[in-house]
């Protein structure tokens, strides 16, 4: 029974790694959320010192009418215009954005001055170790919050390897 408890506790860990290995959601902003920034840096600091990959969430949190999303081109970016964007502007908070592709990501809240005032995010998106990168022009965002991470497909495919591992070894015992 010993033997089996030691194994149990290993797989367990197992578990634990496997699951460590879904995407990470980022808050943009962390606690401050997405608002108009009192310092125009503020967003450029906050993605400083941060790795995101493909398969990582943004999350911006932010009330509903008083703020939006739309990711845009570079050149929209820097005009804070809408004119050149990609997907639909997110009305609704808090939006969740998949990083669905490499390369650089621009975000802008559409509401009037408010991306003047320095309310644009910009980040660049990495290859994760187990993906392969995305088409040029492939859409990046949805407008929906991801799935609950019981139902993403590392979560499941940790837990039943693990659950699969535990039912051979308990009759190996």
């Amino acid at each position: 029974m010993e033997r089996s408890g030691r194994i149990f506790a290993i797989l367990l860990v197992l578990g634990v790694v496997l699951q460590c290995a879904v995407a990470t959601t980022y808050v943009v902003g962390d606690s401050s959320g997405w608002a108009v920034p009192s310092d125009s840096s503020t967003y450029s600091n906050w993605v400083s010192g941060k790795t995101f990959l493909v398969g990582d969430i943004l999350t911006f949190n932010f009330t509903t009418n008083a703020h939006d999303v739309l990711q845009v081109t570079k050149e929209s970016y820097e005009a804070c215009t809408s004119t050149n964007n990609i997907g639909s502007v997110i009305t609704t908070g808090p939006a969740n954005i998949n990083l669905n592709s490499t390369g650089e990501h621009y975000y802008i809240c559409t509401v009037s001055g408010h991306c003047q005032s320095g309310q644009k995010l910009s980040l660049t998106v990495s290859a994760s170790p187990t993906t392969s990168p995305s088409p040029a022009g492939a859409p990046t965002s949805q407008t929906t919050p991801p799935p609950p991470p019981s139902s993403s497909g590392s979560f499941v495919f940790a837990n039943v390897f693990v659950s699969v591992l535990c039912i051979v070894m308990c009759f190996l015992v």
